[in-house]
This record gives C-alpha cells, structure tokens and sequence, in this order.
C-alpha cells in the first residue's frame, strides 16, 4: 500500500493551550512557528507516523512580558532548548474517536504522553484538495518537564497552574 504524505494547513489550525491564572481563570496561548511530518498507509489514519515540532520562541499569550518570561530559564528556556517536540508511537482507535500517544520533549525531558483525539475524516476543499481534520485535547502536568516556577498568592494557592490544557486543532492537507 502506498504512503501517503500530509502536511498542516496553518491557515486553518492552532497548537493551543490554556493554564490557569491565579487557580481562577484561564490563560491562553499558542505557538504560531511549527512543522510536522505526517504519513499514512490508508485514509483513517491508524497508526499514523507523526512528527512535530513548534519553535519555543513563537509562543504567543497575547502578553509580551509573559510570553518573554515562558521563554526564559524559569520556564521553557528557549535559549537552551529552543524546540519543543513530538513524536508519536500510535495513533488507535478507542470507541468512535483516537488516542495519539508519543514522546514528548521540552526543555531536555522526554516523556510519553497519550492525548484523546478526534479524527474528523477526510474532505474535498473547492479546489479539490483532500483534507482531513484532527483534534487533539489532554492535559500535561509541565512540571514533569521541569517547567517548575511558580509564585505564591498572599490569599494561598499559587499563581500559575501545573495542569496546562492542551488545545491542537490540526486541518491536514494531503501532499
């Protein structure tokens, strides 16, 4: 069977997340400088091979000294490790939707994460290209990567969550 190669539609996709604020609200940002390598052997996309990367220094929370601060050595440390990246191990079908599990590394540490997703089948756009949609969700702890800095409140509790949401909605367009 032949491989088929994808590519993200950055037009029509967002590598989001959200990390409560003050244990009250959430925050939101996204990382607007990525790539991936993706290939299929069939059009449900079982087993896929997923290859992603987005550039630390792209991160956006739509706040320039938060967004320079995640960059900095209390969190990401962009000038060390100035990628995060994904490499999937499985992409499976669990009930009517998908679990995409590989490793995940930023800031020097790998660890498996297993992310729900929701494969949205494949589409004609009015130009005739094929195009298939992705949604991934989870949620990571960021301190087992290390990103530990926190700030305590004076009313208790702490400024920044360690549960960061994740938010990826991915439209792939067939090569």
């Amino acid at each position: 069977m032949a491989t088929t190669k994808w590519a993200i539609d950055s037009t029509h996709s967002e590598i989001g997340f959200k990390v409560k604020h003050m244990m009250f609200t959430n925050v939101s940002g996204n990382f607007s400088d990525y790539e991936a390598n993706i290939s299929t052997e069939d059009d449900n996309f079982e087993n896929a091979n997923i290859e992603f990367s987005a550039n630390i220094d792209s991160i956006n929370t739509n706040n320039t000294d938060r967004d320079n601060h995640l960059k900095s050595g209390d969190f990401f440390d962009a000038e060390n490790f100035p990628k995060l990246t994904f490499k999937a191990t499985s992409f499976t079908k669990n009930g009517d939707d998908y679990e995409l599990t590989g490793d995940l590394s930023l800031r020097g540490v790998t660890k498996t994460v297993t992310l729900p997703t929701e494969f949205s089948g494949l589409m004609k756009d009015p130009w005739g290209n094929t195009k298939a949609g992705l949604n991934i969700s989870g949620k990571i702890n960021r301190k087992e990567w290390g990103l530990n800095w926190n700030s305590a409140l004076e009313t208790g509790g702490v400024l920044v969550g360690e549960d960061v949401k994740l938010n990826i909605e991915l439209q792939l367009i067939k090569l």
